[in-house]
This record gives structure tokens, sequence and C-alpha cells, in this order.
């Protein structure tokens, strides 16, 4: 038994991570179809008319992904929190999960308010006695799609990002200077790390813009890493879209200056 139940465990983990890389290149195959179609790629998160909330590059994929009746629920002119989507806001895709993450089909977002000293969102309870505003109940993702070298939630509106996927912009591929296949698109982000989501924001959310995309800051697994890092349950590394469609494994002991330069479209000398 001592024998076996390690080898029962390990042989799970491999069928989980190649099931966690099919979800990603099924991701791939809808970016490039909606290239093909839309002729760049989704923007990262775009706001309603109202700045109210904000819509994931999940989105605009779903008739892509085979999911083109959650597609025609989400109407993105209105808020999040709106009666008409609520069949959106309960549906867990299988395709947006990692099986070998311990995550919940949901979460439930709560407000974030503005720090006086530096701009940034803090929860409502790390600065006042009062309990947490919950606002809206999102539904669960493992994977988030690449910011870039900065901290997507870093202020309000968010800073311009030098990755893939950006607030209220979209990217082509001509874009990507350093070429499809040396670009990361999509990343792995465990639940307990901060929990991420397919569909969107209430933009008065905690650490609001984290929710949809990752960034490439202390490293891939890194125990003091920021909460947009990318981290995964897989031993030793996380699983990653690139450019080109393919899926790799990147190990945590990646070369931090190598990772960066792979989350940036363009050669930064």
């Amino acid at each position: 038994m001592a024998l076996l139940l390690p080898a029962l465990g390990a042989a799970r983990e491999a069928s989980r991570r190649v099931q966690c890389t099919s979800h990603l290149h099924q991701i791939g195959v809808a970016m490039h179809n909606h290239h093909d179609v839309r002729r760049s790629l989704p923007a990262g998160w775009t706001f309603k008319p109202t700045a109210e909330s904000a819509y994931g590059w999940a989105v605009p994929l779903l008739p892509f992904l085979e999911q083109p009746g959650l597609f025609s629920q989400i109407d993105v002119k209105k808020p999040i929190e709106d009666p008409s989507h609520d069949l959106a806001r309960r549906t867990s895709l299988d395709m947006m999960l990692c099986p070998s993450d311990i995550s919940e089909p949901t979460f439930m977002l709560y407000e974030g308010d503005e720090d006086e000293d530096d701009g940034h969102l803090a929860t409502t309870a790390a600065i006042a006695s009062d309990p947490p505003v919950a606002l809206v109940e999102l539904p669960t993702a493992n994977y988030v799609g690449t910011f870039g070298t900065l901290e997507a939630d870093d202020s309000v509106p968010a800073p311009l990002g030098d990755g893939a996927f950006l607030e209220n912009k979209v990217t082509r591929f001509r874009d990507f200077s350093r070429g499809l296949t040396h670009t990361l698109l999509v990343g792995e982000r465990t639940m307990a790390q901060v929990p991420s989501t397919w569909l969107g924001i209430s933009l008065q959310g905690e650490d609001a813009a984290a929710r949809i995309v990752g960034s490439a800051l202390e490293g891939i697994n890194n125990p003091f890493a920021d909460e947009a890092d990318h981290s995964s349950r897989h031993p030793g590394g996380v699983n990653f879209l690139w450019g080109d469609g393919h899926v790799s494994f990147v190990s945590n002991s990646v070369d931090l200056r190598e990772y960066h330069q792979w989350s940036q479209l363009r050669i930064i000398r």
C-alpha cells in the first residue's frame, strides 16, 4: 500500500494535468478563431457604458467555445448583477477550471475601498471595523489572461499593461513583436490565491481586475507572490497557453527575467 498509493496519486494528477492542458488548448483554438473573425483578441475586460461593471475576455469567446446559448444570455450593456444575468452568474464552465485545483463553482466578490495613502484598493475589513459588503456572486475560473509585468488592480483605472489582455483595449497578433511562440496568453491561478472568474466584475470589487487577468511579478507558485501572480496545484509549475496556441508547463524555477519577457508583447531593451 505504501508503494501503491503514491503511484495512484501521481497517475491521477497526471490525468488531471492532461485535462488542464486540453482546456487551455480549447481556449487557444477559440482565441485564434476569434482573431480570424474579429481581427483581434478580446479586450482583457470591457466596461459597460456606465462603468459600473466590466466583462472579461472569455465572454466574447463563448460562441467559439460552443457556448452560443450562454453568450446570448449576457447583455454587456447591463450591470453584471442584473437579474437577466442570473443564469450566467450560476454557470460553472468546466473548460475554465483546472481539475487539479480545489475550487468552488462560485465565489462572492466583496466591495473594496480606496486607500487614501496610495490609491490602492483594499478590503473594507482591512481598513475599517465594518464587515465587508457583498457585491455579486460570480462563477469561478482558474485561467486568467496575461496582463504583463504590472498589477492590473494597482489603481483605478488600471495602468497600461504590457501584456496581451488590457483594460478596454484589444491587441492583435501583429502586436506580438516577440512572436506568437514566445508570448504568453493565458495562465493558471488557484482559487486559494484569489478567486477568479470568466464572466466579469463589479468595478467596486476588491482586487477587481485581478479576478480576470494575471501578472508575471514575483514568479510562479511563489509563497510571497502578489494575488495577481500565477499558481497551480500541479507539482512544480503552471500550465500556460502561448500566442501560437500551444500549451506548455513552466517550472517554478523559471528565470524571472525570461518569464517577464514572455509576458510582454513588445521587446523592451
